[in-house]
Formats: structure tokens, sequence, C-alpha cells
């Protein structure tokens, strides 16, 4: 944990007792732990927490249910976690709010206008992951309200729409989680103005859009990445996977990709490569980038052909759920199917903590522990999300993606807020 220094050592014992436990005080409220899980996916967006002292086995029955909050909203909206609190999006009535709910009890903090509510047969409701930064919350609704409230009263700071930027709403709503980026919050408005804009964080004023880019938003989120130590900011959007200079949004690179219907997972960037899927058949391409950003294609197959729920890189392994196969582990590297698990597990999504994948079926509700390995389905527990919303529509699933903070697992079906206790 890293804690800010207000005063130097020779001062606080000058001041005395008193002082020492005031200076304590005031740094330990503004300390950053490395651990918290301040956006989509993680620290680095790429669905790893780096906690340890986890279980390595589940009981029987289960983790112990610390809490539950039943009152958090419909729709699809994840969860992000900053200095004990837990940040999420959903919707009341005709609108969509962002909350703060205290990381401890599940208590709502304060709860924040986002736009009005997105109505969609799989569910109505915002479906994006707020991102934290710097004392601020930055959230996305469905019909593409980007706003930037207070991270400790919940105050607006500032509103755009995508709508200002020429993007239209995506079929099932706008579900792109921000990036924030130095001075920049980067997003995807899509359209033939540019693809993809960024604006300072402080004030939402836009400071590039990518005109050089165009093409339709779908569902996934920008990453960065350094290939050949040069940063730039990766999306996939419909019909191609792009590289972007941070600095001006011009388009360094593009590769064709052939979407269809929705391409949602994040791209997973390591070094100079670039791995991405999307389902609808389509299925997944590795991509190197040179530093002249010249892109050569390692492999395109059908391997994992990954719907929504994420994949996971553990070492040389890629795990997730490959619409046909079931849950797969692909090597990273040749892009080979390393074993398939069609029936242990329902379609669904995946988080990897304290050495495991926890995996979460998207019709059931259960909740699996899995020892990642190439040798096969290693199941370490389970149990079954209860109770489950019965305000969820008939077409709808439970799709918010498992998070771990602080030895605490937090899940999330419609309305309902989990969190259980998978300390060792």
């Amino acid at each position: 944990m890293k804690i800010r220094r207000w005063l130097s050592w020779s001062k606080l014992v000058r001041i005395g007792g008193a002082g020492i436990s005031i200076g304590l005080i005031a740094a330990a409220a503004f300390a950053s732990p490395s651990d918290d899980w301040t956006q989509w996916r993680g620290p680095n967006r790429e669905g790893r927490s780096s906690e340890t002292g986890l279980m390595k086995e589940w009981p029987s029955e289960g983790p112990k249910q610390s809490w539950t909050n039943t009152e958090t909203g419909l729709g699809y909206g994840g969860i992000s976690v900053s200095q004990g609190t837990l940040f999420t999006v959903g919707a009341f009535d005709a609108d969509e709010f962002l909350l703060a709910i205290d990381a401890k009890t599940g208590k709502e903090k304060w709860r924040s206008l986002l736009g009005p509510l997105f109505v969609n047969n799989w569910g109505d409701g915002p479906r994006s992951t707020p991102t934290v930064d710097d004392g601020h919350v930055y959230a996305m609704s469905a019909q593409g309200h980007l706003v930037c409230c207070d991270q400790a009263t919940g105050k607006e700071i500032w509103k755009i729409e995508m709508s200002n930027f020429g993007g239209s709403v995506p079929s099932w709503g706008y579900s792109e989680s921000p990036l924030v980026d130095g001075d920049r919050v980067v997003v995807t408005p899509g359209g033939s103005q540019g693809a993809i804009i960024a604006v300072n964080k402080k004030t939402g004023e836009l400071l590039w859009q990518s005109d050089s880019c165009q093409g339709t938003a779908h569902y996934s989120s920008i990453i960065v990445a350094e290939p050949n130590g040069q940063k730039q900011y990766v999306q996939l959007l419909m019909e191609r996977l792009v590289g972007l200079d941070p600095k001006t949004g011009k388009q360094l690179w593009s590769v064709d990709w052939p979407g269809r219907v929705a391409v949602i997972p994040t791209p997973i960037a390591q070094g100079n490569r670039v791995y991405v899927t999307s389902g609808y058949g389509v299925g997944c391409m590795l991509v190197e980038i040179a530093e002249d950003n010249t892109v050569t294609e390692v492999y395109r197959n059908k391997v994992m052909k990954n719907h929504h729920g994420g994949v996971i890189l553990v070492g040389k392994q890629l795990f997730g759920y490959s619409d046909g196969p079931g849950w797969t582990c692909q090597d990273f590297e040749s892009g080979e199917s390393v074993w398939e698990e069609p029936s242990a597990l329902g379609k669904g999504c995946v988080t990897y903590a304290g050495g495991r994948l926890i995996m979460q079926s998207e019709d059931k509700g259960d909740v699996v522990l899995v020892e990642p390995s190439d040798a096969g389905w290693r199941e370490r527990g389970r149990f079954t999300l209860s109770p489950q919303s019965e305000q969820r529509k008939k077409d709808g699933r439970i799709w918010t993606h498992p998070v771990v903070v602080d030895g605490k697992l937090y899940l999330k079906d419609q309305e309902i807020l989990y969190c259980y206790d998978i300390k060792e």
C-alpha cells in the first residue's frame, strides 16, 4: 500500500503524540491500495487480480456470504472498487444512475443521475463499468451519456453525449467502460466523424476525434498497449481492430475483422502482440505489431469464439468460454486448443484471482473455482447465487463479471449485489 507523506517524521515528533495520530490518519485517508479494482477488468483491463491469501479451495457450501444489497437497480452494470467504496450503475424507474456503495456493509452512500432509461428485450438499464481516477468517477449510460462525478459526494462535474460526436446508440446500448489515461478519458461514440474520442478528464472538453479511424461502435472497451515500447490505444470495432496514437488520435494501424451481430470481448495485449475474439461464429486472432506499425497476422481460427464472458491470459494459456466447445484452454502462441470442457459449467464469464479462475454461468448462476492448468479442468469448489433476481427479463441472463478486492468476491444479478468472503 502506498501512503502519501504529508509531514516529515521530525516534524511529527515535535508536534507530539496527537500530531502523529493526525498525520497517520491523514495519510491513510489518501491511501491507494494497489489491489483496488478501479475499472473494467481491473487495473490493466486484463481480468486479473494480484491479490494473495485467497482460498485455494471452497467449502462444500461455498464461501461465506458477507452481505447482499437488493436495491442496486436493473441492468448489467459492472463493478469497480476504490478505497473501500464500490461503484456500479443501475436503473430505477425511468432513469439510470451511478451508485456508490460501502464495500464493508453493502449500504448505499450516494447515487447520481446518468441519463434516461435504455429499454431492451434482453434487459433494460446500463451495461458498463464505472472508472475511478484521481477523486472522480466516470460512467457511461446505455444511451451514451458520459458523466464525471466527484468520488466522495457523487456531485456531477461534467456530462457529454456520444450523439454530439456523431455516435448512435448500438442495438444493445452503449456497453463500453471509459478508459482514463493521464489527462484523457477515451471512449468510442462510433460514426463517420471518427470512431473514438479523447476528452479532458477534468472538463469533458474534446481533445481529439479519430477522423482517420471510422467505424461502428459496438461493445468492446479500449485498452492501453505498448508494442515495441510505443504507447497506443487499441480497440476492437465491428469491422476492424485498430491502434491509435494517444496524443493525436491518429490511426497507426488497422486489421480487418469480420464482426457479426455483436463484437464484445476486450482485446488482450502482451508485448508486441494483440489477441482478439468474438462470437457468432467469428473466432479469434493474434497479430504482431512491428516498430513501423506494420501488422503481421500470427494466426486466425475458431478455437475461441467468445461471445461476451471474456478471456483470461494466465502464463501461456488463454481461458474462456467458446461457443460450441464450451470452456476452453487455448495456447496463446500457437492458437491451438489445449483442452475443452463442454459440460462442467454452462456459458459464462471469468475472472482470475489468487491463482484461481472464478467462473460464473449466465443461466443458473453457478459460481465455480477452477485451478488454471494445461492438463484439463480442475475444479476446486462451487456454489449457486442466492437469492436471484425476480426482475430480470425473460431473455436476460447473469452477465456481470466477478470482481475480487481485499479478500472479498463481489457478484451482481440485476438489482442484487452480493459480497462473499474468500480469504484463506
